[in-house]
């Protein structure tokens, strides 16, 4: 007699999502790894939002379109923003390991938007390391904010945001401005 058991267990996660022309509302599937496990998974190149709903970023609260399911090109997404930090998924995913965490408050800008927010990194920051080795393509930031460049009213807050690494331009630690002098 065979034991019907699933090897994975799945939920659905609320995700406001970005791409550089398009706001998609709706809900992701994840397992255990959370929605860092789902946009950092190299076997996949694409995702599914159900019950979304789409607008233009010019017009960011005007609903366009409604479906029951979308595909996104996830190399295409630049921002995801979530409503709960838990929903990033198990914390040693989400900072890349165990041990002290700093807090490394920091701007990433893109051809579409600003995002501001804190870094949560196990040691120092390193740039080299965070953009461009290993397989995570997206960042997790944490009380974060976007804005859109050329649309000043489109301001979205979110205790937790992936941002496209692929797709930043700049990455600039806060603590790092340069101080006016008098």
């Amino acid at each position: 007699m065979a034991m019907d058991i699933s090897p994975r267990t799945y939920r659905y996660v609320s995700a406001d999502i970005y791409t550089s022309g398009y706001r998609v509302v709706g809900k992701v599937m994840v397992t255990n790894t959370g929605v860092i496990g789902l946009m950092n998974d190299s076997t996949n190149s694409a995702m599914e939002v159900h019950d979304a709903r789409m607008a233009k970023i010019h017009m960011p609260t005007k609903l366009i379109d409604h479906f029951e399911l979308v595909r996104l090109v996830k190399k295409r997404v630049m921002v995801m923003c979530l409503s709960r930090r838990e929903d990033l998924g198990p914390a040693a995913l989400v900072r890349g390991g165990y041990g002290t965490i700093n807090e490394y408050p920091a701007r990433f800008t893109s051809q579409a938007y600003e995002v501001e927010g804190k870094l949560e990194l196990p040691g120092r920051f390193d740039f080299q390391a965070l953009m461009f080795e290993g397989s995570r393509e997206f960042i997790p930031l944490f009380d974060a904010v976007l804005t859109a460049i050329l649309i000043p009213n489109l301001r979205v807050e979110s205790p937790s945001m992936l941002v496209n690494r692929d797709l930043s331009d700049v990455v600039a630690l806060l603590s790092q401005r340069s101080k006016d002098e008098d």
